[in-house]
């Protein structure tokens, strides 16, 4: 099989609050959400999660419903002097589907790219508060976001292959990682994970961007799972696509709980109840004209669904008022 490994391959950046993910730029691979080299001094700490393998996080056999990932405590966002997102507490639970969701605004994808310092990416904006991951607080002054990005991986809303082989996108993460042997193997088990192998065995060498919107999309969540993280971040991954496409990624989104923690941001209620165990809704509070997005409530989703203990919860479900 023929790869091109000394190619450099884009990488990829968040989309900014309330617009489409950006089309792959070329940062390089620290910049990607995924895997990379480098960090902060005196980041040795063996003893740390962000230092085990990500496969040795994930673990196996049973979970408890409430074994946490990760514990949120007053976590706020700002963009310089506007604060997207305001005192956030709630905890995040193993191998369980977490649905953000709420209107246009309200500082859900803010909040999801806290979980893997993808705002470290945004020049003017600040993180307040902790965020604790199995115990260790991602935003210390030891912690490498490079590492953290290891652990947990991002798939945005817009599909966004790099202009490389189906191969290369999947081997990306792993390559840099400094992973060497059985690729072939790595390559297969991403692809068989994201639904996509019987599809496009027979194609390997060709480009990513050649595939069909769901397809790139799965082909993307090959991509970020190719390296067994513990968690996956889903930014509105179904919104760009097709209701048939949707219902394939969907259907991915259930399979991977058995491996991976998922936290999905997302506008379909349907989608979200469907999909998720937990979910967590959103709204905007305006003082002096400036819009704050907070969290309402989060609870089991059959709760949420049906029979929120907020009535601005249930007039959002509902359809009136988003």
């Amino acid at each position: 099989m023929t790869t091109d490994k000394d190619a450099p391959i884009s990488g990829e950046m968040p989309r900014n609050e309330g617009t489409d993910a950006t089309a792959p730029a070329d940062p390089g691979p620290d910049a990607d959400g995924g895997p990379g080299t480098g960090g902060a001094a005196g980041t040795e700490n063996l003893d740390s999660p962000l230092h085990l393998r990500p496969a040795e996080l994930r673990g196996g056999g049973e979970v408890e419903h409430r074994d946490k990932v990760f514990e949120l405590r007053k976590v706020s966002v700002s963009y310089g002097s506007h604060r997207a997102v305001g005192d956030v507490s709630m905890d995040v639970f193993q191998r369980n589907i977490t649905a953000l969701i709420g209107p246009s605004g309200c500082g859900k994808s803010t909040l999801l790219r806290c979980l893997n310092r993808m705002n470290d990416l945004v020049p003017s904006a600040r993180v307040d508060g902790e965020v604790i991951y199995h115990g260790e607080n991602l935003y210390g002054p030891r912690v490498d976001p490079v590492q953290v990005r290891k652990v947990i991986g991002m798939v945005f809303q817009k599909p966004n292959p790099f202009p490389k082989s189906i191969y290369d996108n999947v081997a990306f993460g792993p390559r840099t990682m400094g992973i060497k042997q059985n690729m072939d193997d790595i390559v297969e088990e991403a692809l068989r994970g994201a639904a996509l192998w019987d599809e496009v065995k027979d194609k390997l060498t060709s480009n990513g961007l050649s595939l069909s919107g769901g397809q790139q999309q799965r082909l993307c969540i090959a991509r970020a799972i190719a390296v067994k993280p513990e968690v996956v971040l889903m930014d509105e991954p179904c919104s760009a696509l097709d209701p048939i496409a949707t219902l394939k990624i969907e259907d991915l989104i259930r399979q991977l709980k058995d491996e991976y923690t998922i936290v999905i941001v997302t506008h379909n209620m349907q989608q979200a109840a469907r999909v998720s165990d937990m979910t967590a809704f959103f709204s905007v509070r305006t003082s002096e004209g400036k819009r704050t997005g907070e969290l309402v409530e989060y609870d089991d989703t059959e709760k949420i669904f049906s029979t929120p203990a907020d009535r601005r919860t249930e007039d959002y479900i509902s359809g009136r008022f988003g």
